[in-house]
């Protein structure tokens, strides 16, 4: 098989990549080809030696044995293996859970382990940490342990579950944008409704995500599955080929109720869920490709793993806090297949503007406490884009009625003096989202980053910058927290590299290694600061700006402690210092700070 322009790109590289790492990921979107990738690397760098590829789930299994097998010799991994590994085979293939004992003596004999899907990967859980103290501690010293995903995130924000303990790099690969123009993939065209009886506000968050069973009711009471039927049936007949559609579903009381109101359209449609059992799965998803089912709904199984090009439109019926679900869904629509320009994404589910297109999606090592609350609010990606520099657009919520005379809710983007109708309705009814105050302030309001690199320097210039870097003994003894956090800001933007960096392993190493000095000079002081369930980062342009929360004693000594930095650094450098800066304090603010720290990368002595 010919290898993709990435790909090659990729091989070429591998060599200073082992070279330089032994626990690394390769990130590539979802349909970019990474089995293939990783066939090759096998092929070409490991031929005719030890090889283990690990997987979570029987779906992907399967597709893997069918993937490697053409070109190695695979062994498919028992439920109770016994004997002696690497018998009569170079690839053993398996999900994390099974022949436990017989998988960790392997893996000291292995010379390449690979992990699919990577971001399911826990350092701290039952499923992968037994493994990977294995590979620690007993693989072969030239042996390397390759992730593979297109979305190297933890949602979890326990310190001791992040991507960034169990690898040392993430190798970026290949982005959306770059595969779209290649005609790997094909663009996705968003349509994004606002159901305004969908009631999520009052739902208990702590777990990171909306409770299943309340979102299913919530769902169920509401009129978003006969707004994704309708709009389906409007939508479909502007695919040029032969509609074929994924349907997304929180649970089976959403997709059965889904599956009833598609089959009163006179639809072709199937459910599948984890309980289908495995032959059954494969003869529906070979169904759906040719096109004979043309609604597939799922719960929880098509996210990952899932090959269908021909699928061009997904169905999102599932809101959540998730960037990495949200990605992988919509991502397995973007595959390129004969005559397919594009993938329709119909989104009722508010989660298109809450984390934006998933080609623009950023990917995060190391997640804090709480931060999924930013994705409370369901315009998050929107309010965002209220800051975006020469904004000439708005975006509206489409007031209007449709063809059925239930209101279209279409969010739409339109040019600010422009007359535009909803592109959906015609309608000039609609709301913008911005005058009408219908959106909460973005947690990372871009407000902050005008205020402090337009007032820092002026204020900084003026100032008397020896007598006020003497204040620190005044400026934290009496600081409300608001000010401790501004401080700790001011702190974290002086200490952090400048650096340019090529992955986010590099970026959130610089992060961490500033994060752990701000502690260090916090602890030394004894200045503690109490965990924050919210945090919103306009608070610490007060100062700068208004001066009602943060009084002016702490707001030039922290000025004296970074300002030096306009003076002596580019404007691109204190940018890439200001974006680390703004994730110290975030995380600091979300986790607090004790004098009884204990986290993987900073401990009290």
């Amino acid at each position: 098989m010919e290898l993709r322009r990435w790909q090659k790109k990729v091989i070429d590289e591998f060599p200073d990549i082992v070279k330089n790492y032994k626990k690394f990921i390769l990130k590539a979107p979802t349909g970019a080809g990474k089995t293939v990738l990783a066939s090759e690397i096998i092929n070409k760098f490991y031929k005719n030696q030890k090889i283990i590829v690990l997987c979570h789930r029987l779906v992907l299994l399967e597709q893997l044995d069918k993937g490697l097998s053409n070109d190695h010799k695979v062994k498919k991994l028992g439920l109770s293996e016994v004997g002696e590994p690497f018998i009569d085979y170079d690839v053993l293939i398996s999900t994390n859970l099974r022949s436990r004992d017989f998988l960790l003596k392997a893996i000291k004999e292995c010379d390449l382990l690979i992990i699919d899907e990577a971001h399911r990967v826990s350092p701290n859980g039952q499923a992968y940490k037994e493994l990977l103290i294995q590979f620690d501690k007993e693989s072969k010293s030239e042996s390397k342990l390759l992730g593979l995903t297109a979305s190297p995130e933890r949602r979890t924000g326990d310190q001791k579950d992040q991507l960034g303990l169990a690898f040392d790099a993430i190798i970026d690969c290949a982005d959306i944008d770059e595969l779209i123009k290649e005609g790997v993939l094909v663009p996705a065209e968003y349509k994004s409704f606002f159901i305004h009886d969908l009631e999520l506000e009052s739902m208990d968050i702590s777990t990171g995500d909306f409770p299943i069973e309340q979102l299913s009711n919530a769902i169920i009471k509401s009129s978003m599955i006969e707004y994704a039927c309708n709009i389906y049936l409007k939508e479909k007949e502007k695919i040029k080929n032969k509609a074929i559609s994924a349907w997304f579903c929180p649970d089976v009381l959403v997709a059965e109720e889904t599956k009833r109101q598609i089959e009163k359209k006179k639809l072709n449609v199937e459910l599948i869920t984890a309980k289908t059992p495995i032959k059954e799965r494969l003869e529906i998803l070979s169904q759906h490709e040719s096109g004979e089912i043309e609604c597939l709904i799922s719960v929880g199984v098509l996210s990952e793993g899932w090959d269908n090009p021909n699928c061009n439109i997904i169905v999102h019926l599932r809101p959540t806090l998730s960037k990495v679900f949200w990605g992988q869904s919509v991502g397995r629509g973007l595959r390129s297949a004969k005559n397919k320009v594009k993938c329709l994404v119909i989104d009722v589910s508010s989660n298109y503007t809450t984390f934006g297109p998933v080609e623009k999606l950023k990917w995060k090592l190391w997640n804090h406490r709480k931060s999924y609350l930013e994705f409370k609010n369901r315009f998050n990606w929107v309010s965002k884009q209220k800051y975006v520099e020469d904004r000439d657009f708005t975006y509206m919520l489409c007031e209007g009625s449709g063809d059925d005379g239930k209101r279209c809710s279409l969010v739409y983007k339109k040019k600010e003096l422009s007359d535009q109708a909803c592109p959906m309705c015609n309608s000039y009814a609609s709301t913008n989202l911005y005058k009408e105050n219908k959106i909460d302030k973005p947690k990372n309001d871009n407000s902050l980053h005008k205020v402090f690199f337009e007032m820092m320097p002026k204020i900084y210039k003026d100032m008397n910058h020896a007598i006020w870097k003497n204040m620190e003994s005044s400026a934290w003894k009496d600081a409300n927290i608001y000010e401790k956090l501004f401080l700790s800001f001011c702190l974290a933007f002086d200490y952090v590299s400048g650096d340019m960096t090529g992955s986010e392993n590099e970026f959130w190493n610089l992060t961490l290694d500033a994060e752990k000095r701000v502690r260090k000079f916090l602890s030394e002081r004894n200045i503690t600061i109490p965990q924050q369930e919210e945090f919103i980062f306009s608070s610490l342009s007060d100062g700068l700006n208004k001066g009602r929360v943060i009084r002016p004693v702490q707001t030039n000594y922290g000025i004296a402690l970074c300002g030096e930095n306009f003076v002596v650094n580019s404007e691109e450098i204190n940018e890439r210092k200001f974006q680390k800066a703004l994730q110290v304090i975030e995380r600091i603010a979300a986790m607090g700070v004790t004098n009884t720290e204990e986290l993987p990368y900073y401990k009290i002595n």
